[in-house]
């Protein structure tokens, strides 16, 4: 279960950055201060169905910090195990970026994480105009409009789904433990599913991931977007040696559009 939130939002990811020497500035109609998600993380098998493991929750706050004079985003994300699953491997997460209104970048990434006996911290500064990144032991070199693994579920969320085509590749940098990654992201077409909220109308996608830049040859997750102009994260599915992990939305308030694809 390690990681097991992180590894989530890394499925999150957008689309293609071009070379720019000025902040972009990207359209967002799809999400506003207010908007608070939240999931179910839990085991399945044949043999024992559903074992809830824990739960999550993102939020857009009404918090506007400014950052060089630019309004920003702050999203705050947790997961917390259990009481039951506390006993065998304990989880309280929380990760918190300050994403710029205009441009989906972030300047201020923080990570609190404590799961059985790992613990990490860190507090990661952006400057995006001189292309460094500053965390508690290093200054690494980012490229043009690297994203953090908050920041770039965000962007995602921004994509128009009208222009994507099944087979489509998504392509993004992230900055994570002082390291750059690259992450592709394949779409599979449109699929209806059954939630414990409703059939819900969604984009399927599936995540390649990465280990130090190099990509895998395979696509180990699926992803569920509601398709809507909400985009929000439906169902993810991850297959362990017996059974799958899974994580679904239960809950939702303060979204922006309505929320059209659920049925």
């Amino acid at each position: 279960m390690r990681n097991i939130f992180l590894t989530i939002l890394f499925m999150l990811l957008g689309i293609s950055l071009l070379p720019a020497q000025k902040l972009r500035t990207i359209k967002n109609d799809t999400f506003d201060r207010g908007e608070a998600l939240k999931y179910k993380v839990y085991y399945h098998s044949a043999i024992t169905g559903n074992v809830t493991a824990g739960y999550g929750t993102i939020t857009v706050t009404d918090n506007n910090r400014k950052f060089n004079g630019r309004d920003t985003y702050h999203i705050v994300a947790t997961g917390r195990s259990t009481k039951f699953f506390d006993w065998f491997f304990k989880v309280n997460d929380t990760f918190e970026s300050y994403i710029d209104e205009k441009a989906m970048i972030p300047w201020l990434f923080i990570r609190r994480t404590r799961e059985g006996g790992y613990k990490k911290d860190d507090d990661v500064s952006f400057y995006h105009l001189s292309g460094t990144a500053s965390s508690r032991k290093a200054i690494v070199h980012i490229p043009v409009n690297v994203q953090d693994v908050i920041s770039s579920f965000y962007f995602a969320r921004t994509l128009n789904q009208e222009t994507i085509k099944p087979g489509d590749i998504i392509n993004l940098p992230f900055l994570l433990d002082d390291s750059v990654y690259y992450s592709k992201v394949k779409f599979f077409g449109r699929e209806t599913i059954k939630t414990s909220i409703g059939r819900i109308k969604c984009l399927k996608l599936k995540p390649m991931m990465v280990k130090g830049g190099t990509f895998k040859d395979d696509y180990p997750m699926t992803l569920w977007v509601s398709d809507d102009a909400n985009k929000i994260p439906i169902l993810a599915e991850s297959a362990v040696i017996v059974g799958a992990v899974k994580l679904e939305l239960i809950g939702y308030s303060g979204l922006l559009n309505p929320f059209s694809a659920k049925e």
